[in-house]
């Protein structure tokens, strides 16, 4: 588990194109961080945005926990950060299994397309 801080810890460290010696802050707070088990992923001409939502079983109303909100670039590098992630993480744990994915839930955010993960 302390590997997996060091990774976030590095990532954080490292340098953005963009701007040179960029220190990043954490509160307790959002270090808690915050469980979600569906993200809903909208985006419209100009942003990404991203519901983290809370599923419970059995109960048919969920509430969104937390929506982070993306420039075209940002979300494309959240991509990017994503999968060299998940490619670590599988080198050392092993694969993933796959999930079916059910139907997308017609939620439409600013005419653009809907996504599920």
């Amino acid at each position: 588990m302390a590997e997996d801080a060091n990774d976030i810890d590095d990532y954080a460290q490292e340098p953005d194109h963009d701007s040179t010696d960029l220190k990043i802050e954490l509160s307790e707070t959002v270090a808690d961080g915050q469980y979600a088990n569906l993200v809903m992923v909208g985006h419209s001409s100009e942003e990404f945005v991203l519901d983290f939502i809370l599923v419970m079983p059995g109960i048919p109303r969920a509430k969104v926990k937390n929506r982070i909100i993306l420039t075209p670039r940002h979300a494309k590098r959240m991509l990017h950060a994503l999968g060299q992630n998940i490619e670590k993480f599988e080198h050392a744990n092993g694969e993933i299994p796959g999930s079916p994915v059910s139907e997308p839930m017609s939620v439409q955010f600013g005419g653009g397309q809907v996504g599920e993960a």
